[in-house]
């Protein structure tokens, strides 16, 4: 991955983020076989996408597979999820995540990272059909297609979705305010049960 560093939007600016995805083994609950960041304090490139390969413990779906192409025998050898854990959690804490289907990634990133608390979630597919209303699919395919984004890698792995997850945010967050961009794209977060109570 070679892409070019581009100036941040003034909207962007002096925000922390990082832009997430993962790739699940298609098992219930879902386990994880792949996770990459993408860090962004300033000007990045597809070089900064970090990714991690997982080993589940357990055989990957047929179905998974097909998606994501990511084989038992790939991941034989990586980590177990403690093995990688601490580290993406120290990409992920204190940072707005944003990802494409947001709440699905959230969901599973935090039954894995018990001591990650969110304050912010951004969703580009729902960002995407605000802004991008007339569009058949919104699928992150469909997106980097209409935007004439030019794929890193295969789709559905972790890698190249996360910089085409960014490169579809940077045109999604154009001429919109910081404000704007929360209330369209801001996923609501789960109230922490010790916060819930009857009076």
């Amino acid at each position: 991955m070679n892409g070019p560093e581009e100036e941040l939007p003034e909207v962007l600016r002096d925000r922390r983020l990082v832009v997430l995805d993962l790739e699940g083994d298609g098992g219930s609950p879902p386990g994880i076989v792949e996770i990459a960041v993408l860090p962004v304090d300033g000007p990045v490139a597809a070089k900064d996408v970090r990714s991690w390969l997982v080993n589940p413990g357990r055989p990957i779906g047929v179905h998974a597979r097909r998606v994501h192409g990511i084989t038992d025998v790939q991941v034989a050898g990586k980590p177990l999820w403690h093995g990688v854990g601490p580290e993406v959690l120290g990409w992920v804490r204190d940072r707005v995540v944003v990802a494409h289907n947001a709440p699905v990634d959230r969901k599973v990133l935090a039954a894995h990272l018990p001591a990650w608390r969110p304050t912010l979630v951004l969703d580009t597919l729902r960002l995407a059909r605000r802004v991008w209303p007339d569009l058949s699919s919104h699928s992150l395919e469909a997106l980097t297609a209409h935007a004439g984004i030019e794929p890193e890698g295969r789709a559905h792995r972790a890698g190249a979705d996360v910089w085409s997850t960014w490169r579809v945010f940077l045109l999604l967050v154009q001429g919109l305010s910081w404000e704007r961009v929360v209330e369209l794209a801001a996923v609501p977060l789960p109230v922490e049960e010790s916060e819930v109570g009857l009076w």
